[in-house]
């Protein structure tokens, strides 16, 4: 289980895994290679994965292998490997169904005004991960936190995943690292979907991989309390995110450069 309290080590804790479930055995590859790795760096990890993809461009874009079966293979990988589970929920009505599968909720960016979706997802008593919109100032996403706080939750993490810059591009202003600190709950970037170039006339969504080092460097730098990289054996052949997510045989190296910045700035 990740435990945010408990970090002998003082790292940075991890959350990560494919954009979307796409099978069983893919799940479970993924999810034994990032344990095995985050043990060796003494890295608190939950794994993360999509059930469903609600949010794409295409009416032809791959959402998912259905809600109850990839839900159940996020519960195998909790019950395999010990560690939380992370995925999205998109309405209100599937915050109870999610939580009978996972620890950790996700409200996505594009969603985390919405009052009704925070205040179910508060409910269930699990952790809820908010992701900064797009649109929002960072010091704005206190009244997204003062939602689930007020309904009964105080297992808040906030999440930073770049702001609109233009119609294609996004922007990630470190200053909302410390400032959404301020609000007492931890702040996680999002290296890879900050990366994101969307907004595509294709109808699918760029990205800038050869960035993530960079990106997720600097973050380690300003104290970030956790990481959220997206991960794919071939990002060439992923069904959802391919273009911003990492090659799972970069993690390694790239962890042990960030758990190195970690210790300098603990110095």
């Amino acid at each position: 289980m990740i435990e945010l309290n408990n970090n002998p080590a003082g790292n940075f804790f991890l959350l990560a895994g494919p954009c979307v479930i796409e099978g069983e055995e893919m799940a479970m590859r993924i999810a034994e290679r990032i344990v095995t790795i985050t043990d060796k760096l003494e890295i608190p990890y939950a794994f993360k994965g999509s059930y469903r993809k609600a949010n794409r461009s295409r009416l032809d874009s791959f959402m998912g292998i259905g809600d109850e079966k990839a839900l159940k293979i996020l519960q195998k990988v909790h019950e395999t490997f010990g560690i939380s589970t992370v995925t999205d929920i998109h309405a209100a009505e599937e915050a109870a169904m999610a939580a009978e599968y996972v620890d950790i909720l996700q409200i996505p960016a594009f969603l985390c005004r919405q009052t009704d979706l925070l205040v179910a997802a508060a409910h269930t008593g699990k952790t809820i991960n908010i992701k900064k919109g797009q649109f929002l100032s960072p010091l704005a996403m206190h009244f997204a936190v003062d939602k689930v706080v007020e309904a009964g939750n105080k297992k808040v993490m906030l999440t930073e995943r770049g702001t609109t810059f233009g119609y294609q591009d996004l922007v990630i202003d470190y200053r909302g690292i410390p400032e959404m600190q301020t609000f007492g709950f931890p702040v996680i970037l999002d290296v890879t979907h900050s990366l994101q170039q969307p907004n595509q006339t294709s109808g699918v969504t760029g990205g800038m991989p050869q960035l993530i080092e960079t990106v997720a460097k600097a973050g380690v730098a300003v104290g970030a309390d956790g990481l959220f990289i997206e991960t794919h054996e071939n990002p060439a052949v992923a069904k959802s995110d391919g273009a911003n997510m990492l090659k799972l045989d970069a993690l390694e190296e790239l962890l042990t450069k960030l758990v190195r910045i970690r210790e300098a700035i603990k110095e």
